[in-house]
């Protein structure tokens, strides 16, 4: 699957200025979609299947991290914004109210469907079952020695537990932009810390010392690390592990794989909703936009029968998928409330 990327063509001399205003119209009717690496896939492969199938141009989709994303979607409304973003974890209130304070305030937000993050390490490497606590010390800055933190002093997984392997403790993982990087820090490592003496809160904080390498908002290249060292590890959304089971394997978390069934029911720990949020603002300036949300949650895509299925999403149990359709339909303001709790 390639993304067809529309190109905007520019000359030089007295017809700048008129191409530049040209360019401008188009930007108009063409679909600016921001946001999430996890749901990057998904979201590309609709905006292909509505350019191919319509006489809609092909909506252009960027792979910013949920947080960047959230930035330029709330940036304002108008030609030079995006108008939908993609995010594996859910707006902040914050969030929100950045985009109101910048005049973005009719949004609908829709799950398109569940995701679990995967610890995922070479295939050539023996299977391995980690618990979060395990992940959580291989990754947090400091770490409880003796009634205090201290620097994580850990270099190998068997410095944390002699049953782990004599391995180099090396992770490619998502940055702070990322909604996986969120999630993981929210399912991950403060359920860990909670459950690891010495620790008085919730901490999230990831060690800075080479050992979790932030590794950009390309999962691919994080596929292609793991598949030419056996020592690391990486973290990212299921479908990259579906897509590359060939070359990567996924462990187990607290004795569970990552597995589609296990995902949707919930007994995979480390398991997520993905979402996408529409400026509705933009639906009557924007051609194509109404298409392409009503696309993205038919049957065609996202159901159990759906295409998406095929790159790794797990569909919503079809009362779910109704109760999202319905929300769009009536275009559903999202309010600061509704994100609490």
């Amino acid at each position: 699957m390639k993304l067809r990327l529309q190109h905007t063509l520019g000359v030089a001399g007295i017809a700048a200025g008129l191409l530049a205003a040209v360019g401008t119209a188009q930007a108009a009717e063409q679909i600016r979609i921001v946001g999430s690496s996890t749901v990057y896939p998904f979201s590309s492969y609709v905006a292909e299947e509505l350019g191919a199938t319509t006489d809609i141009r092909t909506p252009v989709v960027e792979s910013t991290g949920s947080g960047g994303g959230m930035k330029l979607f709330c940036a304002g409304v108008g030609d030079d914004t995006p108008d939908i973003t993609n995010a594996s974890r859910r707006m902040k209130p914050s969030e929100l109210e950045m985009c109101q304070k910048n005049g973005v305030k009719d949004i609908t937000e829709n799950v398109v469907g569940f995701d679990g993050i995967v610890f995922a390490q070479s295939k050539s490497d023996d299977a391995i079952d980690l618990t979060r606590e395990q992940i959580t010390l291989a990754v947090a800055a400091k770490v409880p020695k003796d009634g205090k933190l201290v620097d994580n002093p850990y270099n190998k997984w068997s410095d944390i537990d002699s049953s782990l392997p004599d391995r180099e403790i090396l992770i490619y993982g998502p940055p702070t932009s990322s909604g996986t990087r969120d999630a993981f820090e929210e399912l991950v490592m403060e359920h860990g810390s909670e459950n690891i003496d010495g620790y008085d809160e919730a901490y999230t904080t990831i060690r800075q010392d080479g050992k979790y390498v932030p590794s950009g908002e390309n999962d691919n290249l994080i596929v292609q690390k793991l598949a030419q060292n056996k020592d690391a590890f990486g973290i990212f959304g299921f479908s990259y592990l579906e897509e590359n089971r060939d070359k990567i394997q996924g462990a187990k978390i607290d004795g569970v794989e990552p597995e589609r069934d296990l995902i949707s029911s919930g007994e995979y720990p480390v398991s997520r909703s993905l979402f996408f949020y529409t400026k509705n603002a933009h639906l009557d300036k924007v051609k194509g936009m109404e298409d392409y949300v009503d696309l993205f949650l038919s049957d065609q895509m996202v159901s159990d029968r759906g295409y998406l299925k095929n790159l790794g999403l797990i569909p919503l149990p079809e009362d779910r998928l109704k109760k999202e359709r319905s929300e769009w339909e009536s275009r559903a303001k999202l309010k600061a409330s509704d994100l609490k709790g």
